[in-house]
């Protein structure tokens, strides 16, 4: 295996540690604000560009959507959209 294929199998490796950490978080401490809760998934987000500097967009479809989700799930978030119309 070449020293890039390597390198970029590591940065997706650390990447997937920190989605899958920072998710968890999200999802499991009690005391976690609305704010703390933006504040880590821009961190997450920033954390992907820094690995994969020219990926911005893979990230918005694959890892954004699961941190709105569970976002979405822990906290009420007013004037939100709803699917009672």
């Amino acid at each position: 295996m070449n020293d890039a294929l390597q390198d970029e199998e590591k940065r997706i490796r650390i990447l997937r540690f920190v989605v899958d950490l920072n998710l968890a978080v999200l999802m499991q401490q009690a005391d976690l604000t609305l704010r703390e809760a933006f504040e880590i998934m821009k961190n997450t987000k920033q954390a992907a560009l820094n690995l994969f500097p020219d990926k911005g967009q893979v990230y918005e479809l694959i890892y954004a959507p699961r941190f709105r989700r569970i976002i979405s799930e822990r906290f009420v978030i007013v004037g939100g959209l709803s699917n009672n119309g």
